[in-house]
């Protein structure tokens, strides 16, 4: 008996050149079904080639919206997801500033506050840092180069006195990178961690998570008392919650962390010096305010960031939303989801430059440009016929297999299992116990990476890559699957959309679409380097034994599940969060001399 796989017709994958959609949701008209088939020729673009593939002529009718979506399985159908308003936390976060402005904004029905950023408000940051003199930046990791310059800028236009001051270990390669934009011993702006911390009123711990783990103890015997200690990521309250420990009671303790890497961080605040409010959006929370500053501080450190619009959260909100999603859409995810669908679409007959094509410069391209400036329904807006056809099997057969690992994924961080095995990841890095040491090897050598190091060297400049209805459908519901998750945990949709949406198609898919998926896997922060690579296989592997399963048998399309994508309420919150959004784009060179060294290699530029 022969095996039909399918993986997209040739209709849907469409020039660079043809106009993104920006009309409003899909018509939900009854569409035929059948289950006969027949064989298309698969052509990319002008590359014309063929391969006998056998496609089912239609999908299954798509009827008028239903709130209730059901998984069909081997038992009978199975209730699931309901769309409904996020669940409240027992507490909504709430904040005052006596220094900014905070404006109100209905998301999907639900009233959030923000503070708008730009430079116009640089002046406000020597109220909102008052009684600080220095402020401490230990480390130089991904976020630090880029918040330690911001800052320094940021204050110096502000015409404040206040000191920015970097902390490394003694003998530190990074000191050599730290003088070099800067930051000397001579004018002191350089020096010892310990030293640094013992003189800074306001700390921001900015060494990687695992370190922080190891070395929070000495960190915190070093700070001043009423001192802030500044996070970027709620992982150092995770761990000591996990071991039964707390932070220092004569302390404030706060969280500003863009939605971003630090290389976008700086990279949008430098080429925004000409748009007021570039940058990239932040959460902050207050965990502890030992003298009522806390706020004010935390927001004028969002703001000197460049960040253009901070939303509320809470530490622990903001730690489980971030690790969650770096193993989830924003890396782990999407590194299994290429994977699985350029093994795929190579099996099947298409060229590997072509399969790279329909997967990784898709994604990274043009789907993301289009999300980013118009939304997720504009992607299946501007497939032809066919493409939506293709678009709703994939969406239809991948998104439960997604949601199965991304629920285990966010209960498995919750719990701090994911936070103890970063922990002991860190750990083993160096021998210990008579073992050898285990540092993280690259994943750039195999075949799929290599294909794409040939396809970016000869891709024009500009070329977003096409827009493959399969490979959009599978992206857009893990992307879906992502929000519903974490919508069913609590989360606000500030939080939904910028962990799930914002972060992935603004700040780290350019920089994907310039170097591969493999390239950022090798070069992020060391948490999600770990999470990437433990869960990555996953989804490919959910994605091929189940998603690709289900395809290749003509199970019928979800007609519920592909009816609350369309009246899903993330997209209005989506739509007003765009509209915060600064009219400038990121973009990636290779000549950037405040993008990471590793980064400096990229040979083409990107502007998402």
């Amino acid at each position: 008996m022969a095996t039909t796989c399918r993986i997209g017709s040739s209709s849907s994958a469409i020039s660079t050149s043809s106009a993104v959609s920006a009309s409003s949701s899909p018509s939900l008209s009854k569409r035929p079904s059948s289950s006969t088939c027949c064989s298309y020729p698969v052509v990319r673009n002008d590359l014309k080639w063929s391969s006998k593939l056998s496609f089912c002529k239609a999908v299954a009718e798509t009827s008028a919206l239903s709130i209730k979506m059901q998984k069909s399985t081997a038992a009978g159908p199975m209730t699931t997801m309901m769309v409904s308003a996020p669940v409240k936390r027992g507490v909504d976060v709430q904040f005052d500033t006596k220094v900014f402005k905070k404006e109100k904004i209905t998301l999907s029905g639900r009233d959030e506050y923000i503070v708008r950023g730009g430079r116009d408000l640089f002046p406000l940051l020597r109220e909102a840092f008052k009684g600080i003199k220095q402020i401490g930046v230990i480390g130089w990791g991904s976020q630090a180069p880029a918040q330690a310059q911001n800052l320094r800028d940021s204050l110096a236009e502000a015409k404040s006195d206040i000191k920015v001051k970097i902390g490394l270990r003694k003998g530190s390669k990074s000191l050599i990178e730290a003088r070099a934009v800067g930051f000397s011993e001579e004018s002191g702006t350089l020096g010892d961690v310990v030293e640094t911390v013992s003189e800074s009123d306001l700390v921001l711990l900015l060494i990687s998570d695992a370190a922080q783990a190891d070395n929070y103890s000495q960190i915190f015997a070093a700070m001043k008392p009423k001192a802030v200690l500044g996070l970027s990521h709620g992982f150092l309250l995770g761990h000591l919650q996990s071991n039964g420990q707390d932070f220092r009671k004569d302390i404030s303790v706060i969280a500003v962390c863009p939605k971003g890497m630090g290389p976008s961080v700086r990279r949008l605040y430098v080429q925004g010096k000409e748009i007021n409010g570039a940058g990239i959006n932040s959460s902050f929370a207050v965990h502890q305010d030992v003298d009522g500053r806390a706020t004010d501080v935390a927001l004028g450190w969002s703001i000197a960031l460049g960040s253009p619009f901070t939303f509320a959260t809470t530490l622990e909100d903001e730690y489980r939303s971030d690790i969650y999603g770096e193993r989830g859409i924003l890396l782990g995810a999407v590194h299994g989801l290429v994977e699985a669908l350029f093994r795929r679409y190579t099996e099947a007959g298409m060229p590997e430059e072509d399969a790279y094509k329909n997967t990784v410069e898709g994604i990274t391209g043009v789907i993301s440009k289009t999300i980013s400036t118009k939304g997720m329904l504009a992607v299946y807006n501007s497939l032809d016929e066919q493409g939506k056809k293709d678009f709703e099997i994939a969406y239809s057969s991948s998104y439960y297999p997604c949601m199965d690992i991304l629920y285990e994924c966010y209960e498995d961080v919750a719990s701090g299992n994911e936070i103890r095995s970063v922990v002991m990841a860190g750990r083993r890095f160096q021998e210990k116990e008579g073992l050898p040491a285990f540092p993280m090897g690259k994943i750039d050598k195999t075949r799929m990476w290599k294909v794409g190091e040939r396809v970016r060297a000869v891709r024009p400049e500009g070329d977003l890559g096409p827009l493959y209805g399969f490979t959009a459908g599978v992206y857009i519901a893990l992307m879906m699957a992502q929000i519903e998750v974490l919508r069913k945990k609590g989360h606000s949709y500030s939080e939904m959309v910028n962990e799930s949406v914002i972060e992935a198609v603004d700040s780290l898919n350019p920089f994907m679409h310039a170097r591969g998926v493999a390239f950022m896997v090798d070069n992020c922060s060391t948490t999600a380097r770990l999470g990437s690579r433990k869960w990555a296989p996953r989804f490919d592997y959910i994605l091929t034994q189940q998603a690709f399963v289900d395809v290749d048998a003509e199970v019928p399309v979800n007609k519920d599940l592909i009816g609350n994508f369309f009246s899903d309420p993330v997209h209005n919150a989506l739509e007003i969060c765009s509209k915060l959004r600064p009219t400038l784009d990121i973009a990636v060179t290779a000549d950037a001399d405040f993008v990471r060294p590793e980064l400096r290699q990229c040979t083409k530029s990107f502007s998402s």
